[in-house]
């Protein structure tokens, strides 16, 4: 039969970002876990989808460097690197402070009538102990800003960087060191309803930079100085 001319193509963007996204949150979640070879016929086979867009999805995981890839021999999962999560930490703080300095003058009631309710279910979230939904409440919090912002560059750098932190996240939500967020999301919601933008960024860079990053290592207390950082 004659193809319709009517119907659109498949948006391989669309599918490639939906792989992407999928692949990455079974490593965050440790579906896919460290050290574990990744096949890019067996991952297809279970996404339902050609080996193209995994292996496209498997690039950009590269990149960000939740897998390591070898050429010519295998692809796994990569193991939470202290120095790359440290890294990606600071770049994410600083992005969302750029965020929230900027979108400070433009956020509407509704805006901050998001974050609010955002706020009060990532409180019931970590009251319940419940760590994915509070890293969704916490995605919606601080995600108004972001889009108020509309600054498409800061918003790449989020996409690239924060799933490295999703661990170091995982480990302050589990623990006690979760609640530490309610005072900072609240202060954060008032400074923005208050159009204080300058003290706002400082805010959301604080709640970022202060991810722990190991899990030696008790959230919310200053890391101890390596021997070359007392040089």
């Amino acid at each position: 039969m004659p193809i319709p001319k009517t119907v659109p193509a498949i948006d391989r963007r669309l599918l490639r970002d939906d792989v992407y996204g999928r692949l990455r949150d079974a490593i965050v979640d440790g579906s896919l876990a460290p050290g574990e070879q990744l096949r890019d016929g067996e991952l297809a086979a279970w996404l339902g989808v050609s080996r193209t867009p995994v292996r496209e999805a498997l690039l950009r995981l590269a990149e960000a460097g939740l897998v390591v890839a070898r050429p010519g021999s295998s692809t796994t999962v990569s193991s939470l690197d202290l120095r790359d999560v440290r890294d990606a930490r600071d770049v994410v703080a600083a992005m969302h402070e750029v965020a929230v300095r900027a979108a400070v003058p433009g956020l509407t009631s509704d805006d901050l009538d998001t974050m609010r309710a955002a706020e009060r279910e990532f409180r019931d979230a970590i009251e319940r102990g419940d760590v994915d939904a509070a890293l969704r409440a916490d995605d919606v919090l601080h995600g108004v800003p972001v889009t108020v912002a509309a600054n498409r560059a800061l918003s790449a750098v989020l996409g690239q960087y924060t799933p490295v932190l999703r661990r170091a996240e995982r480990l302050r939500f589990a623990s006690l060191g979760g609640r530490a967020s309610f005072a900072r999301h609240e202060e954060l919601i008032r400074l923005c309803a208050a159009g204080d933008a300058e003290a706002a960024a400082a805010v959301a860079f604080d709640t970022w930079s202060t991810l722990p990053t190991d899990a030696d290592q008790p959230a919310d207390q200053p890391e101890q100085p390596t021997p070359e950082e007392h040089r």
